[in-house]
């Protein structure tokens, strides 16, 4: 039931937003932001990404665990005017322009699950198997420049093992607006206990089968973090793209026994062919 929930909210959205966003001349990208990848060359109509990132990552949430990972980059997208529908991997999603300062979206995909087999060194055995799930994801920046120069960011995450939201501050740097360059975001993440407890709570049958103390956290504040992005094009065609996150965990999600580290990071480089 969930999952036409999620369907009929982002359908809601997206409709609720569209008669009001005013049509702008054709431009190389939707906002100029590295972090938003557009591959419709300003134009009306589909358009495609393809390409492979190499991550560099926490093995999963709280752990003191790294290593590499491939991943495939790119989307499919359709444009019209300045709103861009898209699927990614396991994301559909929508982005909308509205009066050339608030870039809204809403998108609907799956929250990775977490396996005992993520931790090499066995950290997670005994806590069993966390199964994929669909997600909801509704995202705002609003620019205080016409430049897309600085702008504050919130995201809201709701999913059927609890909520998480974000808030934050975010620049950009270079003089280019064709969507390449780079930018910082500045954030913090609050999350209600259902959504603590998925990723760093352990109840009374984890305990006894893992060992480890019986751990239940309260909502509030999840993480102070920082991302950096990066994108470049080579030629018409061939784009790369970096990016960087690191997250420092609040004392309460870094005193549970899962959080063998204080922090999460995240480094990623890759390469997109646009069609």
């Amino acid at each position: 039931m969930k999952k036409f929930i999620f369907l009929a909210v982002l359908l809601l959205i997206q409709s609720t937003f569209n008669n009001a966003v005013i049509a702008q001349e054709n431009k190389p990208v939707l906002v100029p932001l590295p972090s938003i990848d557009d591959f419709t060359k300003g134009e009306d109509g589909w358009a495609f990404g393809l390409g492979l990132g190499i991550e560099y990552e926490s093995a999963y949430e709280g752990s003191d665990e790294l290593g590499f990972e491939a991943q495939p980059a790119g989307a499919v997208q359709w444009r019209s005017g300045d709103n861009i529908y898209y699927f990614a991997g396991e994301a559909f999603g929508w982005r909308g322009l509205l009066n050339g300062k608030w870039l809204l979206g809403a998108l609907i995909g799956f929250e990775e699950g977490r396996e005992e087999s993520d931790s090499d060194d066995g950290r997670l055995d005994g806590l069993g198997n966390q199964e994929e799930g669909f997600e909801l994801v509704l995202q705002a920046r609003r620019s205080f420049t016409p430049d897309w120069r600085y702008w504050l960011v919130s995201r809201f995450v709701a999913s059927e093992e609890g909520n998480l939201a974000l808030f934050g501050v975010g620049r950009r740097f270079g003089e280019q607006t064709d969507g390449t360059g780079s930018e910082v975001n500045l954030v913090f993440v609050v999350h209600d206990s259902d959504y603590a407890n998925k990723g760093f709570g352990i109840d009374a049958m984890q305990s006894l089968s893992s060992g480890l103390d019986e751990t239940k956290l309260s909502g509030g504040l999840r993480s102070v973090g920082i991302d950096y992005n990066y994108r470049k094009n080579i030629n018409s065609d061939w784009q790369i793209y970096g990016e960087a996150l690191f997250e420092y965990f609040s004392s309460e999600v870094r005193d549970s026994p899962i959080a063998r580290s204080d922090y999460e990071a995240e480094v990623g480089i890759g390469v997109i062919y646009k069609f």
